[in-house]
């Protein structure tokens, strides 16, 4: 794949997968629209990237907020014609007492950003992919997306339900010139999974995760999971019953 010209619109850009995708994919010669809510490190990315010779436009929007995330998709598209892929990675990981209490607003607030913020999204983005009958969509969920969680339980009902999105999404414009790809990765070191006391089960290196982003992309997949160690247990344990499920994952403590 030619990533040279490609016009990128990335959510969650400003740190952690998606800084690591921003300066991946500028470095290959794609065209990036960045958007997240903190201005100062979109701004940061934006001039390194320019330094390095690539382009990135900034648009600090609440991913939560359909019509700004709808200006910017649009602002992006009249200043380079069309928008060739949405890298849907905006996404908190509700680790705080509030949403292990089940605290509405708290949930609320993951679903919210982790589900509705790719609908949102992927509203902005599709209808013009589809009238030319190009596109790429590409979701980053996660493992934790494959079965519940101890003290995760709206990270996971908002990473199951942004994985049956897409996969539904797929169906919905498979035959109308629209790849949709899923990527489903385990813990990788990002601010995302920084402060634990627990040990994270084969946590990768950003440098070493964003290649397999990127190669997945490249390669049109419709599913991608990584690492392939914890990947396989993850699909394993869907066969698993109930009660021996309870017993293995019941134990797990990498949330604390």
């Amino acid at each position: 794949m030619d990533w040279n010209g490609k016009v990128v619109f990335l959510t969650g850009a400003s740190s952690g997968i998606g800084e690591g995708l921003a300066f991946a994919l500028a470095r290959k010669g794609a065209t990036l629209g960045l958007l997240a809510r903190r201005k100062d490190e979109l701004m940061r990315i934006a001039r390194e990237i320019e330094a390095e010779g690539g382009t990135a436009w900034t648009f600090p929007c609440d991913v939560t907020d359909p019509e700004c995330v709808q200006d910017a998709a649009d602002s992006l598209r009249r200043d380079f014609g069309q928008i060739d892929i949405l890298i849907a990675n905006a996404g908190i990981g509700g680790n705080n007492e509030e949403t292990r209490r089940l605290e509405p607003e708290a949930v609320r607030q993951v679903v919210d950003i982790n589900l509705l913020g790719a609908v949102n999204s992927v509203h902005a983005v599709l209808p013009d992919m589809v009238e030319r009958g190009s596109g790429h969509l590409v979701a980053i969920s996660s493992l934790a997306g494959f079965r519940g969680l101890p003290r995760s339980a709206a990270y996971c009902a908002s990473k199951a339900g942004m994985t049956a999105l897409f996969e539904s999404i797929r169906l919905d414009v498979q035959h109308k010139g629209i790849d949709v790809t899923i990527i489903q990765p385990g813990f990788i070191k990002t601010p995302l999974t920084s402060g634990r006391d627990a040990k994270m089960p084969y946590l990768m290196e950003l440098d070493d995760a964003i290649p397999k982003f990127i190669s997945a992309i490249e390669k049109r997949k419709k599913f991608a999971a990584f690492p392939w160690q914890l990947a396989t247990l993850v699909r394993s344990a869907l066969v698993f019953p109930a009660f021996l499920y309870d017993h293995i994952a019941g134990r797990a403590r990498y949330r604390e």
